[in-house]
């Protein structure tokens, strides 16, 4: 998988100019170039259709199933439950439910803090709140960096239809560089594929969370 693009949206502080965040960073980079498709070839190659029509374009599973085995060897945990906020909700019964915004799809606690990173699959409503999650974490001082690997529409558009990607976040940048935050980091990762060929095979699209958490697990174990 190509990195074409990073977007720093805060970098600030001493963790920032460190050099433990650059070896993480790094770490985190070179895991993120070797998502593959198909399984083992050493390289992601998309097959060139779009994904607008039903049945048709490619899943997302992949993009995140062979980082995610090398970060969880290298000692991150998947899927962690990040506490970053309790908020509680009233239900139409009355009764007090806490809520909040979901698990990291990877996280490692360093001596300067906790980092975590997201894989953008799936629409541009989950970018935004995957950013959101991480900005908050910044904000309540839960975390000291938080990456999200995103597409750009060269991949998105052979992807399920109306995946997250970079040209629809990038309006809203201004509103995360101005986050009062005075130590942290935020960065988008642009990623693209390497190549496209009609003799890669189609990536299974999941008809559901549990259908893309079992399509996740399988890859992971054939990495």
């Amino acid at each position: 998988m190509k990195i074409v693009e990073t977007v720093m949206l805060l970098n600030r502080g001493s963790f920032a100019a460190s050099g433990a965040w650059t070896t993480i960073r790094s770490n985190v980079h070179s895991a993120i170039a070797q998502a593959e498709w198909p399984v083992g070839s050493g390289a992601f190659t998309i097959y060139p259709e779009s994904g607008k029509k039903s049945g048709h374009g490619n899943g997302v599973v992949p993009i995140k199933a062979k980082p995610m085995k090398l970060l969880q060897e290298d000692g991150w945990t998947l899927e962690y439950p990040w506490e970053v906020t309790t908020k509680t909700a009233v239900t139409t019964r009355g009764r007090a439910k806490g809520t909040r915004p979901g698990d990291i799809d990877a996280a490692r606690q360093f001596d300067e803090g906790l980092v975590v990173v997201e894989w953008e699959t799936g629409n541009v409503s989950s970018s935004h709140r995957a950013i959101n999650k991480m900005a908050l974490g910044l904000v309540a001082k839960k975390c000291v960096a938080g990456v999200l690997i995103i597409p750009n529409m060269k991949l998105a558009r052979y992807l399920t239809d109306r995946i997250g990607n970079i040209e629809e976040i990038r309006p809203y940048i201004p509103l995360w560089e101005n986050l009062s935050v005075a130590e942290g980091v935020l960065e988008l990762v642009v990623i693209e594929q390497d190549g496209e060929s009609t003799d890669s095979p189609r990536i299974p699209k999941g008809k559901d969370g549990r259908a893309q958490e079992a399509m996740l697990a399988a890859l992971i174990a054939k990495s």
